[in-house]
């Protein structure tokens, strides 16, 4: 198969996220089409959750930090392209991620037991798979950022076209077919075993099979604060579900999980535009061209995203009992909430600072973030129930990227302006709240 030649690095990691969100979409919609009853569409959630929960944070913490250590390194004392060479700062990032996967098991084995859910001590659903699947679904993460270093973006493509397809199959027509929810974990089994056997592949293919102790040191040094920060500013959604599983029953879970997703447009091309940018920020000798480049292309991004955003809040109050079933219109409120976390989104002073290594400062505007996150949450939640912590979210998430962007201006120098279109971002950003206002208080109701 032949790929436009559009194609390239940021193009085919933005595409390949969003195939990942638009599978677990399509898996959503049909269990409910097919009338699966909303525990069982509440377990399956719970699993993905509980999975995701354990792994968001040393994930995005070890990806982040290697991306920028691929082009700019002292244990191998590279700085710039690296070519077609075989790479042993791949293998050591593979190594990595197996050893958390490791870790993330041996801690669920300990506390299986000592775990709570929806008030049942103990009842985590199908708590073996899911310890299985956190050990073998992590490392294989790796493989669309190997194919992005090797300047590969068709491989990217072919690889989350080919295995989320299977992944898509394998998970729902079990279930279609009658059989219970069990089925669809068994599915996410096989998807991930074929992904490791993927790895294990271009592994062998791209890397130089060398353990390096000073290069996981500096993985380790540089990535440590990314895996705090991420661990704090990504808690946001997982103390959203935590305080939902606290307070309400599954049922009530499932409602806000459906109605807790950001469009999968926005959060898939903006982290894969900023992960696709962090090996150039480490290129010092390009910066102030990457400035631009990340400019150009968040401009074109809010073009496409902020309309389409407002359009499809326009319409959700009648989309979501159509596109789920009639129950999950209650969803709707709190989609329409988390559509507003594209204002944050489109905002990249993380991106600037991770290429520049500056881990710490990310970390630190994290850990503001999510003392805010537990306090707003709290107190909201007694007044509007689950709509007040999905408000929560987004007003955190706009904190933390305005004290990222403060760091940036007055501390190096450098203004908001040379990576972001300020005006088009203020008039789309004040549209969209206008927007929400409207639609909330029923002056706009296209219902």
């Amino acid at each position: 198969m032949k790929f436009p030649k559009l194609l390239n690095n940021i193009s085919g990691l933005q595409l390949y996220q969003l195939m990942r969100f638009s599978t677990f979409l399509f898996i959503s919609i049909i269990f409910t089409k097919i009338g699966l009853s909303r525990h069982d569409i509440g377990l399956f959630e719970v699993f993905m959750f509980i999975v995701s929960m354990m792994s968001f944070f040393w994930v995005n913490g070890l990806i982040q930090s290697f991306l920028p250590l691929y082009h700019s390194n002292y244990t191998y004392n590279v700085s710039g392209e690296h070519g077609d060479e075989k790479s042993p700062e791949i293998f050591n990032a593979f190594l990595l991620l197996t050893f958390f996967s490791v870790l993330a098991f041996i801690f669920g084995l300990l506390i299986k037991y000592h775990f709570s859910i929806f008030h049942i001590r103990g009842d985590v659903p199908f708590i073996n798979l899911l310890l299985v699947y956190l050990l073998i679904n992590n490392p294989p993460i790796l493989i669309e950022y190997i194919y992005l270093l090797k300047n590969k973006p068709e491989m990217i493509l072919r690889y989350g076209m080919l295995t989320y397809a299977i992944q898509l199959g394998i998970v729902t027509i079990p279930v279609i077919m009658g059989n219970p929810i069990i089925w669809a974990i068994y599915g996410l089994l096989v998807v991930a075993v074929i992904r490791f056997i993927w790895l294990i592949i271009i592994l062998l293919k791209y890397t130089q099979i060398k353990i390096s102790f000073p290069f996981l040191r500096e993985h380790i040094k540089l990535g440590a604060p990314l895996i705090l920060s991420s661990l704090l500013s990504g808690s946001a959604q997982y103390i959203d579900g935590v305080i939902v599983t606290s307070k309400f029953d599954a049922a009530t879970f499932a409602i806000f999980r459906y109605g807790a997703k950001e469009l999968p447009l926005t959060l898939m091309l903006a982290n894969g535009l900023s992960n696709a940018m962090l090996p150039e920020f480490g290129k010092k000798f390009k910066f102030r061209e990457n400035l631009a480049i990340l400019r150009h292309k968040s401009m074109r991004l809010m073009n496409v995203l902020f309309p389409l955003s407002i359009v499809i809040m326009l319409f959700s109050r009648w989309l979501y009992p159509r596109l789920f079933n009639p129950y999950f219109i209650r969803s709707a409120d709190i989609f329409m909430i988390y559509l507003l976390l594209i204002i944050p989104r489109l905002l990249f002073p993380q991106t600037i600072l991770i290429g520049l290594k500056k881990t710490r400062v990310v970390m630190m505007a994290s850990v503001i973030e999510i003392v805010f996150n537990v306090l707003l949450s709290l107190y909201l939640v007694q007044f509007y129930g689950t709509v007040g912590i999905a408000l929560a979210t987004v007003i955190v998430f706009v904190l933390e990227k305005a004290i990222l962007m403060s760091y940036l201006y007055f501390s190096m120098g450098i203004s908001p302006a040379t990576y972001t279109p300020i005006k088009s971002y203020l008039a789309y950003s004040v549209l969209i709240v206008i927007i929400f206002v409207l639609i909330d208080h029923r002056i706009i109701n296209l219902v």
